[in-house]
Protein backbone atom coordinates (compact mmCIF):
# COMPACT_ATOMS: atom_id res chain seq x y z
CA UNK A 1 0.00 0.00 0.00
CA UNK A 2 2.79 2.42 0.94
CA UNK A 3 4.58 1.67 -2.31
CA UNK A 4 1.42 2.46 -4.30
CA UNK A 5 0.98 5.80 -2.51
CA UNK A 6 4.63 6.72 -3.08
CA UNK A 7 4.28 5.80 -6.76
CA UNK A 8 1.23 8.02 -7.15
CA UNK A 9 2.91 10.93 -5.36
CA UNK A 10 6.04 10.49 -7.48
CA UNK A 11 4.02 10.80 -10.68
CA UNK A 12 2.17 13.85 -9.34
CA UNK A 13 5.41 15.51 -8.24
CA UNK A 14 7.15 14.78 -11.53
CA UNK A 15 4.25 16.28 -13.49
CA UNK A 16 4.26 19.37 -11.27
CA UNK A 17 7.99 19.87 -11.89
CA UNK A 18 7.54 19.39 -15.63
CA UNK A 19 4.92 22.15 -15.99
CA UNK A 20 6.14 24.71 -13.42
CA UNK A 21 7.95 27.02 -15.83
CA UNK A 22 5.05 26.94 -18.31
CA UNK A 23 2.58 27.94 -15.60
CA UNK A 24 4.76 30.83 -14.44
CA UNK A 25 5.21 32.02 -18.02
CA UNK A 26 1.48 31.85 -18.73
CA UNK A 27 0.44 33.62 -15.55
CA UNK A 28 3.09 36.30 -16.08
CA UNK A 29 1.84 37.03 -19.61
CA UNK A 30 -1.75 37.10 -18.37
CA UNK A 31 -0.75 39.44 -15.54
CA UNK A 32 0.88 41.87 -17.98
CA UNK A 33 -2.32 42.10 -20.04
CA UNK A 34 -4.60 42.43 -17.02
CA UNK A 35 -2.34 45.12 -15.57
CA UNK A 36 -3.03 47.48 -18.48
CA UNK A 37 -6.60 46.56 -19.57
CA UNK A 38 -9.27 48.15 -17.39
CA UNK A 39 -12.38 46.17 -16.42
CA UNK A 40 -14.65 49.00 -17.57
CA UNK A 41 -13.11 48.73 -21.04
CA UNK A 42 -13.99 45.04 -21.18
CA UNK A 43 -17.64 45.71 -20.26
CA UNK A 44 -17.98 48.45 -22.88
CA UNK A 45 -16.83 46.09 -25.64
CA UNK A 46 -19.23 43.23 -24.87
CA UNK A 47 -22.64 44.80 -25.33
CA UNK A 48 -24.09 42.41 -27.94
CA UNK A 49 -23.64 38.94 -29.44
CA UNK A 50 -22.41 39.87 -32.92
CA UNK A 51 -19.50 37.78 -34.29
CA UNK A 52 -17.07 40.66 -33.87
CA UNK A 53 -18.11 41.11 -30.25
CA UNK A 54 -17.76 37.39 -29.54
CA UNK A 55 -14.29 37.45 -31.10
CA UNK A 56 -13.37 40.35 -28.81
CA UNK A 57 -14.81 38.46 -25.83
CA UNK A 58 -12.70 35.43 -26.71
CA UNK A 59 -9.56 37.52 -27.08
CA UNK A 60 -10.09 39.38 -23.81
CA UNK A 61 -10.93 36.14 -22.04
CA UNK A 62 -7.81 34.44 -23.35
CA UNK A 63 -5.75 37.22 -21.78
CA UNK A 64 -7.60 36.97 -18.50
CA UNK A 65 -7.84 34.56 -15.57
CA UNK A 66 -7.36 30.82 -16.05
CA UNK A 67 -9.10 30.00 -12.77
CA UNK A 68 -12.53 28.57 -13.58
CA UNK A 69 -14.16 29.86 -10.38
CA UNK A 70 -12.82 33.38 -10.91
CA UNK A 71 -13.81 33.30 -14.59
CA UNK A 72 -17.39 32.30 -13.70
CA UNK A 73 -17.63 35.04 -11.07
CA UNK A 74 -16.18 37.63 -13.45
CA UNK A 75 -18.61 36.63 -16.21
CA UNK A 76 -21.52 37.30 -13.85
CA UNK A 77 -20.01 40.66 -12.91
CA UNK A 78 -19.73 41.61 -16.60
CA UNK A 79 -23.33 40.49 -17.24
CA UNK A 80 -24.70 42.55 -14.34
CA UNK A 81 -22.76 45.62 -15.47
CA UNK A 82 -24.24 45.52 -18.97
CA UNK A 83 -22.37 42.92 -21.03
CA UNK A 84 -24.46 40.69 -23.26
CA UNK A 85 -25.03 37.24 -21.70
CA UNK A 86 -23.68 35.36 -24.72
CA UNK A 87 -20.59 37.57 -24.82
CA UNK A 88 -20.06 37.07 -21.08
CA UNK A 89 -20.21 33.30 -21.54
CA UNK A 90 -17.78 33.50 -24.47
CA UNK A 91 -15.43 35.48 -22.24
CA UNK A 92 -15.81 32.83 -19.53
CA UNK A 93 -15.01 29.94 -21.89
CA UNK A 94 -11.96 31.70 -23.31
CA UNK A 95 -10.75 32.58 -19.81
CA UNK A 96 -10.18 28.91 -19.03
CA UNK A 97 -9.84 27.19 -22.41
CA UNK A 98 -7.87 29.60 -24.60
CA UNK A 99 -5.18 30.70 -22.17
CA UNK A 100 -1.49 30.45 -23.03
CA UNK A 101 -0.48 28.28 -20.09
CA UNK A 102 -3.03 25.62 -21.00
CA UNK A 103 -1.64 25.36 -24.52
CA UNK A 104 1.97 25.24 -23.38
CA UNK A 105 1.30 22.52 -20.82
CA UNK A 106 -0.63 20.39 -23.31
CA UNK A 107 2.21 20.73 -25.80
CA UNK A 108 4.73 19.66 -23.17
CA UNK A 109 2.79 16.63 -21.97
CA UNK A 110 0.82 15.44 -25.02
CA UNK A 111 2.09 17.18 -28.15
CA UNK A 112 1.63 20.42 -30.08
CA UNK A 113 -1.39 18.94 -31.85
CA UNK A 114 -3.43 19.28 -28.66
CA UNK A 115 -2.45 22.93 -28.40
CA UNK A 116 -3.59 23.44 -31.98
CA UNK A 117 -6.82 21.60 -31.18
CA UNK A 118 -7.34 23.90 -28.18
CA UNK A 119 -7.13 27.04 -30.31
CA UNK A 120 -9.24 25.54 -33.10
CA UNK A 121 -11.84 23.86 -30.88
CA UNK A 122 -12.21 26.73 -28.39
CA UNK A 123 -13.56 29.26 -30.91
CA UNK A 124 -15.73 26.51 -32.43
CA UNK A 125 -17.22 25.82 -29.00
CA UNK A 126 -18.03 29.53 -28.62
CA UNK A 127 -19.66 29.63 -32.06
CA UNK A 128 -21.76 26.56 -31.32
CA UNK A 129 -22.78 28.01 -27.96
CA UNK A 130 -23.74 31.32 -29.58
CA UNK A 131 -25.87 29.42 -32.13
CA UNK A 132 -27.58 27.41 -29.38
CA UNK A 133 -28.24 30.58 -27.39
CA UNK A 134 -29.76 32.27 -30.45
CA UNK A 135 -31.89 29.20 -31.08
CA UNK A 136 -32.96 28.25 -27.57
CA UNK A 137 -32.44 31.08 -25.07
CA UNK A 138 -35.71 32.91 -24.53
CA UNK A 139 -35.84 36.48 -23.27
CA UNK A 140 -37.90 35.66 -20.13
CA UNK A 141 -35.25 33.17 -19.00
CA UNK A 142 -32.48 35.69 -19.69
CA UNK A 143 -34.32 38.38 -17.71
CA UNK A 144 -34.85 36.03 -14.76
CA UNK A 145 -31.18 35.10 -14.87
CA UNK A 146 -30.22 38.79 -14.84
CA UNK A 147 -32.50 39.49 -11.90
CA UNK A 148 -30.99 36.54 -10.02
CA UNK A 149 -27.47 37.68 -10.88
CA UNK A 150 -28.21 41.14 -9.47
CA UNK A 151 -29.03 39.55 -6.09
CA UNK A 152 -25.31 38.95 -5.67
CA UNK A 153 -25.43 35.50 -4.06
CA UNK A 154 -21.90 34.37 -3.30
CA UNK A 155 -20.27 31.61 -5.30
CA UNK A 156 -16.50 31.24 -5.14
CA UNK A 157 -13.58 33.64 -5.71
CA UNK A 158 -15.96 36.59 -5.55
CA UNK A 159 -13.39 38.92 -4.08
CA UNK A 160 -10.85 37.98 -6.73
CA UNK A 161 -13.29 38.54 -9.58
CA UNK A 162 -14.33 41.94 -8.22
CA UNK A 163 -10.79 43.30 -8.02
CA UNK A 164 -9.78 45.47 -10.96
CA UNK A 165 -6.00 45.59 -10.56
CA UNK A 166 -5.21 47.46 -13.77
CA UNK A 167 -2.92 50.50 -13.95
CA UNK A 168 -4.76 53.79 -13.43
CA UNK A 169 -2.26 56.18 -15.01
CA UNK A 170 -2.53 57.32 -18.64
CA UNK A 171 0.03 56.70 -21.34
CA UNK A 172 1.08 54.08 -23.86
CA UNK A 173 0.96 50.36 -23.16
CA UNK A 174 4.74 50.21 -22.60
CA UNK A 175 4.84 53.35 -20.43
CA UNK A 176 2.05 52.11 -18.19
CA UNK A 177 3.49 48.61 -17.93
CA UNK A 178 7.06 49.72 -17.18
CA UNK A 179 6.00 52.24 -14.55
CA UNK A 180 6.24 51.40 -10.82
CA UNK A 181 2.47 51.07 -10.77
CA UNK A 182 2.65 48.68 -13.74
CA UNK A 183 5.19 46.50 -11.93
CA UNK A 184 2.99 46.46 -8.83
CA UNK A 185 -0.20 45.65 -10.75
CA UNK A 186 1.52 42.85 -12.66
CA UNK A 187 2.84 41.38 -9.41
CA UNK A 188 -0.58 41.59 -7.76
CA UNK A 189 -2.38 39.89 -10.66
CA UNK A 190 0.34 37.23 -10.92
CA UNK A 191 0.19 36.17 -7.28
CA UNK A 192 -3.61 36.35 -7.12
CA UNK A 193 -3.91 34.13 -10.19
CA UNK A 194 -1.60 31.58 -8.60
CA UNK A 195 -3.56 31.67 -5.37
CA UNK A 196 -6.82 31.15 -7.27
CA UNK A 197 -5.62 28.14 -9.26
CA UNK A 198 -3.31 26.42 -6.77
CA UNK A 199 -5.91 24.27 -5.03
CA UNK A 200 -7.33 22.89 -8.28
CA UNK A 201 -3.86 22.34 -9.68
CA UNK A 202 -2.74 20.33 -6.66
CA UNK A 203 -5.96 18.29 -6.62
CA UNK A 204 -5.64 17.63 -10.34
CA UNK A 205 -2.05 16.46 -10.01
CA UNK A 206 -2.92 14.17 -7.09
CA UNK A 207 -5.90 12.66 -8.90
CA UNK A 208 -3.86 12.16 -12.06
CA UNK A 209 -1.05 10.54 -10.08
CA UNK A 210 -3.47 8.23 -8.29
CA UNK A 211 -5.33 7.25 -11.48
CA UNK A 212 -2.09 6.66 -13.37
CA UNK A 213 -0.65 4.52 -10.58
CA UNK A 214 -3.73 2.59 -9.48
CA UNK A 215 -6.16 2.19 -12.42
CA UNK A 216 -5.06 -0.60 -14.79
CA UNK A 217 -4.78 0.13 -18.49
CA UNK A 218 -7.25 -2.67 -19.22
CA UNK A 219 -10.04 -0.68 -17.54
CA UNK A 220 -9.50 2.39 -19.71
CA UNK A 221 -9.12 0.29 -22.86
CA UNK A 222 -12.50 -1.32 -22.25
CA UNK A 223 -14.15 1.94 -21.14
CA UNK A 224 -12.97 3.88 -24.21
CA UNK A 225 -13.50 1.04 -26.77
CA UNK A 226 -9.87 1.13 -27.85
CA UNK A 227 -10.32 -2.10 -29.82
CA UNK A 228 -12.94 -0.43 -32.05
CA UNK A 229 -11.47 2.71 -33.66
CA UNK A 230 -14.72 4.18 -35.04
CA UNK A 231 -16.63 3.48 -31.82
CA UNK A 232 -13.78 5.09 -29.84
CA UNK A 233 -13.92 8.21 -32.03
CA UNK A 234 -17.68 8.50 -31.60
CA UNK A 235 -17.66 7.68 -27.88
CA UNK A 236 -14.75 9.88 -26.78
CA UNK A 237 -16.31 13.37 -27.22
CA UNK A 238 -19.55 12.15 -25.62
CA UNK A 239 -18.01 10.61 -22.50
CA UNK A 240 -15.13 13.09 -22.06
CA UNK A 241 -17.32 15.84 -20.55
CA UNK A 242 -18.98 13.35 -18.19
CA UNK A 243 -15.57 12.36 -16.82
CA UNK A 244 -14.79 16.06 -16.36
CA UNK A 245 -18.08 16.74 -14.57
CA UNK A 246 -17.51 14.06 -11.93
CA UNK A 247 -13.76 14.69 -11.53
CA UNK A 248 -14.30 17.97 -9.60
CA UNK A 249 -11.12 19.32 -11.23
CA UNK A 250 -11.25 22.43 -13.37
CA UNK A 251 -9.10 24.69 -15.49
CA UNK A 252 -5.37 23.88 -15.64
CA UNK A 253 -5.84 21.18 -13.01
CA UNK A 254 -7.54 18.82 -15.45
CA UNK A 255 -4.61 18.67 -17.90
CA UNK A 256 -2.66 16.05 -15.88
CA UNK A 257 -5.77 13.86 -15.81
CA UNK A 258 -6.22 14.45 -19.55
CA UNK A 259 -2.74 12.97 -20.09
CA UNK A 260 -3.74 9.85 -18.14
CA UNK A 261 -6.99 9.50 -20.10
CA UNK A 262 -5.18 9.96 -23.42
CA UNK A 263 -2.61 7.30 -22.61
CA UNK A 264 -5.46 5.11 -21.33
CA UNK A 265 -7.22 5.14 -24.68
CA UNK A 266 -9.72 8.03 -24.93
CA UNK A 267 -9.91 9.50 -28.42
CA UNK A 268 -8.26 12.75 -29.52
CA UNK A 269 -11.61 14.55 -29.64
CA UNK A 270 -12.51 13.01 -26.28
CA UNK A 271 -9.51 14.70 -24.66
CA UNK A 272 -10.50 18.04 -26.18
CA UNK A 273 -14.12 17.69 -25.02
CA UNK A 274 -12.87 16.70 -21.55
CA UNK A 275 -10.68 19.82 -21.36
CA UNK A 276 -13.51 22.06 -22.57
CA UNK A 277 -15.95 20.73 -19.94
CA UNK A 278 -14.00 22.27 -17.05
CA UNK A 279 -16.82 24.79 -16.60
CA UNK A 280 -19.36 22.02 -15.97
CA UNK A 281 -17.94 20.37 -12.87
CA UNK A 282 -20.49 19.88 -10.10
CA UNK A 283 -19.31 22.75 -7.83
CA UNK A 284 -19.51 25.21 -10.73
CA UNK A 285 -22.97 23.96 -11.73
CA UNK A 286 -24.07 24.76 -8.18
CA UNK A 287 -22.58 28.24 -8.55
CA UNK A 288 -24.56 28.72 -11.79
CA UNK A 289 -27.67 27.86 -9.79
CA UNK A 290 -26.85 30.55 -7.24
CA UNK A 291 -25.90 33.11 -9.87
CA UNK A 292 -28.64 32.63 -12.45
CA UNK A 293 -31.26 30.28 -11.00
CA UNK A 294 -31.87 26.54 -11.42
CA UNK A 295 -33.44 26.76 -14.88
CA UNK A 296 -30.53 28.71 -16.33
CA UNK A 297 -28.07 26.34 -14.62
CA UNK A 298 -29.69 23.39 -16.44
CA UNK A 299 -29.72 25.42 -19.66
CA UNK A 300 -25.99 26.11 -19.33
CA UNK A 301 -25.30 22.46 -18.53
CA UNK A 302 -27.07 21.33 -21.69
CA UNK A 303 -25.70 23.96 -24.06
CA UNK A 304 -22.13 23.89 -22.72
CA UNK A 305 -22.15 20.07 -22.94
CA UNK A 306 -23.40 20.08 -26.55
CA UNK A 307 -20.87 22.75 -27.50
CA UNK A 308 -17.99 20.78 -25.93
CA UNK A 309 -19.11 17.59 -27.70
CA UNK A 310 -19.41 19.44 -31.03
CA UNK A 311 -15.93 20.92 -30.63
CA UNK A 312 -14.59 17.48 -29.77
CA UNK A 313 -16.10 15.92 -32.89
CA UNK A 314 -14.86 18.80 -35.06
CA UNK A 315 -11.24 18.39 -34.03
CA UNK A 316 -11.52 14.58 -33.97
CA UNK A 317 -12.49 14.29 -37.62
CA UNK A 318 -10.71 17.36 -39.05
CA UNK A 319 -7.38 16.57 -37.39
CA UNK A 320 -7.84 12.89 -38.21
CA UNK A 321 -8.45 13.68 -41.88
CA UNK A 322 -5.34 15.86 -41.92
CA UNK A 323 -3.24 13.18 -40.23
CA UNK A 324 -2.56 15.38 -37.22
CA UNK A 325 -3.71 13.05 -34.44
CA UNK A 326 -0.52 12.16 -32.53
CA UNK A 327 0.53 8.70 -31.45
CA UNK A 328 -0.49 7.99 -27.86
CA UNK A 329 2.98 6.59 -27.26
CA UNK A 330 4.44 10.10 -27.58
CA UNK A 331 2.39 11.41 -24.62
CA UNK A 332 4.56 11.94 -21.59
CA UNK A 333 3.66 10.92 -18.07
CA UNK A 334 6.75 12.25 -16.24
CA UNK A 335 8.05 9.97 -13.53
CA UNK A 336 11.75 10.74 -13.40
CA UNK A 337 11.51 13.67 -10.97
CA UNK A 338 14.13 16.41 -10.98
CA UNK A 339 17.01 15.91 -13.40
CA UNK A 340 19.49 18.37 -14.89
CA UNK A 341 17.87 19.09 -18.22
CA UNK A 342 16.30 22.06 -19.99
CA UNK A 343 13.19 21.80 -17.79
CA UNK A 344 15.25 22.35 -14.64
CA UNK A 345 17.04 25.39 -16.08
CA UNK A 346 13.74 26.88 -17.27
CA UNK A 347 12.18 26.24 -13.88
CA UNK A 348 15.06 27.98 -12.10
CA UNK A 349 14.81 31.03 -14.39
CA UNK A 350 11.05 31.37 -14.09
CA UNK A 351 11.02 30.63 -10.36
CA UNK A 352 13.39 33.60 -9.93
CA UNK A 353 10.85 35.72 -11.84
CA UNK A 354 8.08 34.39 -9.58
CA UNK A 355 10.14 35.25 -6.48
CA UNK A 356 10.67 38.82 -7.74
CA UNK A 357 6.96 39.31 -8.43
CA UNK A 358 5.97 37.75 -5.11
CA UNK A 359 8.38 40.02 -3.24
CA UNK A 360 6.85 43.05 -4.96
CA UNK A 361 3.39 41.73 -4.07
CA UNK A 362 4.28 41.43 -0.40
CA UNK A 363 5.91 44.88 -0.23
CA UNK A 364 2.91 46.65 -1.80
CA UNK A 365 -0.06 45.55 0.27
CA UNK A 366 -0.74 42.26 -1.44
CA UNK A 367 -1.43 40.34 1.77
CA UNK A 368 -4.64 42.33 2.37
CA UNK A 369 -5.86 41.50 -1.14
CA UNK A 370 -5.08 37.84 -0.67
CA UNK A 371 -7.28 37.70 2.42
CA UNK A 372 -10.16 39.24 0.45
CA UNK A 373 -9.98 37.17 -2.72
CA UNK A 374 -12.00 34.15 -1.62
CA UNK A 375 -14.68 36.09 0.21
CA UNK A 376 -17.55 38.31 -0.90
CA UNK A 377 -16.80 41.11 -3.32
CA UNK A 378 -15.76 44.40 -1.75
CA UNK A 379 -17.96 47.47 -2.01
CA UNK A 380 -15.61 48.98 -4.53
CA UNK A 381 -13.89 47.32 -7.44
CA UNK A 382 -10.69 49.12 -6.61
CA UNK A 383 -8.10 46.96 -4.96
CA UNK A 384 -6.34 48.17 -1.80
CA UNK A 385 -4.11 51.15 -2.28
CA UNK A 386 -0.78 50.14 -3.78
CA UNK A 387 2.66 51.33 -2.71
CA UNK A 388 4.83 51.85 -5.76
CA UNK A 389 8.26 52.18 -4.25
Amino acid sequence: MLHAVVHALTIAGSMAWEITWALILGFALSAVIQAVVRRSTVVSLLGDDRPRTLALAAGLGAASSSCSYAAVALARSLFVKGADFTAAMAFEIASTNLVVELGVIMALLMGWQFTAAEFVGGPLMILVLAFLFRLLLREPLRRRAHAQAERGLAGAMEGHAAMDMSVRRAGTFARRLLSPEGYTSTAHVFVMEWAAILRDLVIGLLIAGAVAAWVPDSFWQAFFFTGHPLAAELWGPVIGPFVAIVSFVCSIGNVPLAVVLWKGGISFGGVVAFIFADLLILPILNIYRKYYGARMAFFLLGTFYLAAVAAGYAVEFSFGAAGLVPDKATARLPQEGVTWNYTTWLNIAFLLLAVALTARFRRTGGAAMLRMMGGPPPNSEDHPRQHHS
